[in-house]
């Protein structure tokens, strides 16, 4: 039988804190490699060496050349294409900080200042002598205020379109001298006519001339698509992009970028008609992405199940028993317990809901008085019982298995956290509202007690996982969130103490009523600076 595709490949973000140390790479390599995936992307803003530029990656745990070549010849071992995956346009805010690249405006280069190009050289030149692939993507996705910053004080008004094509004409010559051959993300060919609309376009669209004349003759473009459940979309979607390349790479995912947990589920439910989709209309090349937004916290090992699933389901076994079975020989583990990592973002699922909710993050991090995220929380949810048996079941788990124990023994502990996080504000604000001291007194000094004690266990437990599959730079984020919360729980535990004594005659924070944002359920929201506070963090 022919096969059905040329790649099978899986981009692993290591730009959002999460930067997997070698050890771990590889073990993941040996996993990817049995499951029939054969090539995969390393995504690497600026967490890669570029000889000649010090402050690109500066203590953000970046591989060094030595590593990157180690990692090259380890995957080229097992038969596995290793590709860099960076950035030449846009997503380089942590590599701009430093005042050393010029800047367009917010995480955008300068386009058509030589020493941009400069630095692209030196990125080709360096990724040149680690990787043996002859492919580079060099990534150009989401520059939605291209020309609008510096570039316009100096050019004056461009289009956009006009600006991302000679640049990427820049770009391709500059790929073309070190002969490697550059792959993009396709977006950028369909934002700046739609209204900045690009996965959420509805059917099929005629392309205008001028973005078809624009299209550059060398590069591969990849379609990324990770949110619908519906065949005919994205059926529409390849149509659309058909008409500016006969040939085009597919991305979907395995979701892992909205918190601590998972969501194994959803991936698995929209990958199917995505891959469906990709048979039908020949696409031979397809990766599935593992992003990691908003500091990476999700570990990679917990993806397992969706990754098996999808590399099965592409090569025609379809049959979930004999999927399972096979999982089963790969982990050691039943994988409906390893899809147990799921269930702490389900405590209140909506199943018709576009985004899957994430509440287990968003929940964690909301706050006790400036509560407007209590909203969420459905006045028919137990989250005690619910997460209290969860953490059992985990536990569970985590005894039947040394190598992934960490992955249950550290959802148990946040579940530990959240049969207490989730409905606390709530009850709080209730207790308040009612003018009940007893009860605010019983909160203050038994649930905020228990709740700050089991962050604490979760904290430690998160850490031995993050240092066990990460290198260590990025982790300092998460002491500052999660360090923050256990802090910020005993000082609204005392402020709650001070108004039963007496000692303040209110708190204003619940004298303010809460707005109906939400619709009283579950949802998704994706970044901790949204929900952690209704307060300005940065300016």
């Amino acid at each position: 039988m022919a096969k059905k595709y040329e790649r099978l490949g899986v981009m692993i973000d290591m730009s959002r804190n999460a930067v997997m140390n070698v050890k771990a790479l590889k073990e993941y390599l040996v996993l990817l490699k049995k499951m029939g995936y054969n090539s995969v992307m390393l995504y690497t803003e600026d967490t890669y060496e570029v000889e000649g530029e010090p402050f690109f990656g500066y203590m953000r745990g970046r591989y060094s050349v030595a590593e990157m070549q180690e990692l090259d010849e380890y995957a080229n071992s097992l038969g596995i294409e290793l590709i860099p995956c960076i950035q030449t346009l846009a997503h380089l805010n942590q590599a701009l900080r430093w005042g050393t690249i010029p800047v367009d405006c917010n995480d955008i280069m300068l386009c058509d200042d030589e020493r941009v190009y400069d630095l692209i050289d030196r990125m080709f030149k360096t990724l040149k002598k680690c990787f043996k692939s002859p492919y580079i993507h060099v990534g150009m996705d989401e520059a939605h205020m291209l020309g609008r910053g510096k570039h316009l004080d100096i050019h004056g008004y461009e289009n956009p379109a006009t600006i991302i094509k000679r640049h990427l004409d820049k770009v391709c010559e500059i790929a073309k001298k070190y002969e490697l051959k550059p792959i993009i993300w396709a977006d950028m060919y369909f934002g700046p006519w739609n209204n900045g609309e690009y996965v959420f376009i509805d059917g099929k669209k005629q392309v205008p001339q001028y973005v078809k004349d624009s299209v550059h003759p060398d590069v591969i473009p990849v379609y990324w698509d990770y949110y619908s459940d519906k065949q005919e979309h994205y059926d529409d979607m390849i149509y659309n992009h058909k008409q500016l390349w006969d040939d085009i790479w597919f991305a979907g995912a395995v979701w892992g970028w909205q918190g601590f947990m998972p969501l194994n589920e959803y991936s698995i439910k929209n990958s199917v008609p995505a891959i469906n989709s990709c048979k039908k209309n020949k696409i031979k090349n397809i990766f599935i992405t593992m992003w990691g937004d908003d500091g990476g916290e999700c570990p990679h090992f917990a993806m397992l199940p969706s990754l098996l699933y999808v590399a099965e389901y592409l090569k025609g076994n379809t049959d979930e028993e004999k999927i399972k079975a096979k999982f089963k020989r790969l982990t050691g583990i039943e994988f409906d317990d390893f899809m147990l990592l799921d269930k702490p973002n389900q405590v209140d699922m909506d199943t018709t809901a576009w985004f899957p909710p994430n509440p287990v993050k968003y929940m964690f991090y909301s706050d006790y008085m400036s509560d407007f995220l209590d909203v969420t929380v459905s006045d028919n949810v137990n989250a005690y019982e619910y997460y209290n048996n969860l953490a059992k079941e985990l536990y569970s788990v985590a005894k039947k298995t040394r190598k992934y124990g960490y992955l249950f023994d550290t959802a148990a502990k946040l579940c530990e956290v959240m049969q207490y996080k989730y409905e606390i504000g709530k009850k709080t604000r209730a207790a308040y509202e009612k003018g009940d001291k007893a009860e605010l007194e019983k909160l203050a000094k038994n649930d905020y007690i228990k709740l700050a004690r089991n962050m604490k266990k979760f904290s430690l437990a998160f850490e031995k996982q993050w240092y066990k599959e990460n290198k260590p730079q990025g982790f300092d984020v998460q002491d500052h969130r999660i360090g923050g919360m256990i802090h910020r729980t005993d000082a609204c535990r005392r402020r709650i103490l001070d108004y039963v004594a007496g000692r303040v005659d209110s708190i204003p924070e619940y004298e303010e009523k809460l707005l109906p944002m939400y619709d009283n359920k579950a949802t998704y929201i994706e970044r901790y600076w949204q929900y952690a506070t209704v307060n300005v963090i940065s300016h």
